[in-house]
C-alpha cells in the first residue's frame, strides 16, 4: 500500500513538472514573437534567415508546450521538445563563444553561458520523462530530482 501511495506522489510530481515546463515553453515561445530581437541575436551568422528561425522555434515551443498538457499528445510533445532542444543548441554554443553577443543579450558571463548550455541536458531528460507513460521508479526519482534545480535555474533567469 505504501509503495502505491508513493507511485501516486511521483505521478503528482511528474504532472506538476509537466505543468511548470509547459508554462515555460509556452511563455518563451510567445516571447519569440513579442521580443524577437532577444532571440535573433543568438542565431549564429552562418544560419540563414534568423527572424524566420526565431518565429519557427517560437511556434514549436508554444505547440509542444501546449501538447505537453494533453496526455494523448504528451509522447509527441516530448519527442518534439527533444528535437527542438537539439535544434536550438547551436544558439547556446554561439552565446558561450561570443562575448559581444553575451553583452548584448544581457551582460552574462561566459561561465553563466556555460551553465546555461549544460542545463540543456536536464531539459532533454525531463522532456523524455514527460513523454513516457510508464517508467522505472528509479528513473522517476532521477527526473524528479533533476527537475528541481532545472526549474529553479530557469525561474532565476526570468527575474
Amino acid at each position: 500500500m505504501s509503495q502505491y501511495s508513493f507511485l501516486i506522489n511521483m505521478e503528482t510530481i511528474k504532472i506538476i513538472t509537466i505543468i511548470i515546463m509547459s508554462t515555460f515553453y509556452i511563455g518563451i515561445g510567445l516571447a519569440h514573437f513579442i521580443i524577437p530581437d532577444n532571440f535573433t541575436i543568438l542565431i549564429p551568422p552562418s544560419f540563414p534567415s534568423p527572424i524566420i528561425l526565431v518565429y519557427v522555434s517560437g511556434f514549436f515551443e508554444i505547440l509542444f508546450g501546449g501538447l505537453l498538457l494533453i496526455k494523448k499528445f504528451r509522447f509527441y510533445a516530448g519527442v518534439g521538445l527533444i528535437l527542438l532542444l537539439i535544434a536550438v543548441f547551436p544558439a547556446n554554443i554561439f552565446l558561450y563563444l561570443n562575448q559581444e553577443v553575451r553583452e548584448v543579450y544581457g551582460m552574462i558571463s561566459q561561465e553563466q553561458a556555460l551553465i546555461r548550455m549544460f542545463f540543456q541536458l536536464p531539459l532533454l531528460l525531463i522532456a523524455y520523462w514527460h513523454s513516457r507513460i510508464t517508467e522505472p521508479i528509479w528513473f522517476s526519482y532521477l527526473c524528479g530530482a533533476v527537475s528541481i534545480p532545472t526549474i529553479i535555474y530557469f525561474i532565476n533567469l526570468l527575474f
